[in-house]
């Protein structure tokens, strides 16, 4: 073997090594962040906590849309306080003022970045696809708790009060409405 293609030999095995190390830094990013909490990603739980601190701490709630999403969005109330550990619920309202069904997914986070460790939502609208009809207004919840944990952790014990932001984007339907739109309308008189 010439010492031209054992270099071409290494650079293939390089490049295949790259692109493979690509595919796999999405799931390894996403697994980190939801293990560590780190860019303010939240935990989830089945259960609500089985420890209530006296400590109270403020949440505040905020609402955005990606640009061409055609709904309203926004928290019900700005701001509520609750003891560490105890369980709380918060709604959001969502309307599409639009004459056609549109989908939508939420992505969302909480600041500052040291509490998304311990912001632990047990319920969440965000956990699945939203469809709204045309016209339709309608109130989403979020069950909730922040983990006693955080007044034992290093940078946790700081925060005094945690923002849980939400941003709304269009989604494309499910085929089960897109089906129901392909149909003509048997009450139609020709």
């Amino acid at each position: 073997m010439t010492p031209i293609q054992k270099t071409a030999i290494q650079l293939t095995g390089v490049a295949i090594m790259m692109v493979s190390l690509s595919f796999a830094a999405v799931p390894f990013y996403d697994w980190f962040c939801r293990v560590t909490g780190f860019a303010g990603t939240t935990q989830t739980a089945a259960a609500a906590s089985d420890v209530i601190l006296d400590q109270t701490i403020t949440v505040r709630f905020d609402g955005s849309k990606t640009r061409g999403m055609p709904w309203d969005f926004k928290p019900m109330q700005r701001e509520m306080e609750i003891r560490i550990g105890e369980t709380g619920l918060a709604f959001y309202e969502a309307y599409n003022p639009t004459d056609r069904p549109v989908a939508g997914m939420a992505s969302y986070n909480v600041a500052p970045d040291s509490a998304g460790g311990f912001f632990t939502k047990i319920a969440c609208f965000c956990f699945t696809e939203q469809v709204l009809q045309p016209g339709e207004r309608v109130q989403m919840p979020v069950t909730f708790y922040v983990d006693p944990e955080i007044v034992d952790d290093r940078e946790g014990k700081y925060v005094h009060e945690i923002t849980l932001s939400y941003t709304f984007y269009e989604s494309e339907l499910p085929e089960t409405e897109q089906a129901s739109l392909a149909q003509p309308d048997s009450g139609a008189v020709n």
